[in-house]
């Protein structure tokens, strides 16, 4: 129902699982193993893998903390958009990689939850891709320091206000990720 009907397919997010990020996020093991299980999948039904590297003054590029979890390999096949803002769309070649491969709706994972899933699942919505947000595969630090509710409160608050986001034209979804389906 996207409302970039010349682009019927599915790929597969994966926001910023990098070392530094996920150090000590909310059940890391546990949304990496899911994360694993769902590119594993993609793969088997030749759906696109995007993968999203996030770089800034405190995530170094090149930098140890900047690499992807060893949990998480990338194919060289499969593209890498590095950004330096939450939005993985803004100032980044994204969408020119999504429309390549003609994709129109995106199974969201990564981290994290309060910052680039939320803008980046924002971003999609409003650039007219139906966007579906894996609840059990993405993760956020604890930033209560900062006034922020827990993290579990974080990831569960994103779950079902996204569950109920809409749009015309557009879908957003959220689904485990033993339920994710990667059908057009």
């Amino acid at each position: 129902m996207t409302t970039l009907p010349e682009r019927p397919k599915t790929a597969l997010l994966v926001i910023d699982v990098q070392r530094g990020v996920v150090a000590s996020a909310h059940e890391r093991d546990a949304v990496i193993t899911n994360i694993a299980t769902l590119v594993d999948k993609a793969r088997a039904q030749d759906v696109p893998v995007v993968w999203v590297q996030h770089s800034d003054d405190g995530l170094v590029k090149g930098s140890d903390d900047w690499q992807y979890v060893p949990e998480l390999p990338r194919r060289a096949s499969e593209p890498v958009v590095h950004k330096n803002y939450g939005d993985a769309f803004e100032a980044t070649d994204l969408e020119t990689v999504l429309g390549a491969a003609g994709v129109g709706h995106l199974v969201v994972t990564g981290a994290e939850t309060d910052a680039c899933i939320r803008s980046t699942i924002h971003g999609a919505f409003t650039r007219g891709y139906d966007v579906t947000l894996v609840g059990d595969a993405h993760t956020t630090n604890d930033n209560s320091a900062w006034g922020a509710p827990p993290p579990d409160q974080v990831i569960a608050h994103t779950n079902l206000y996204w569950r109920y986001h809409s749009a015309p034209g557009r879908r957003a979804a959220v689904t485990e990720a033993g339920a994710v389906t990667f059908g057009e």
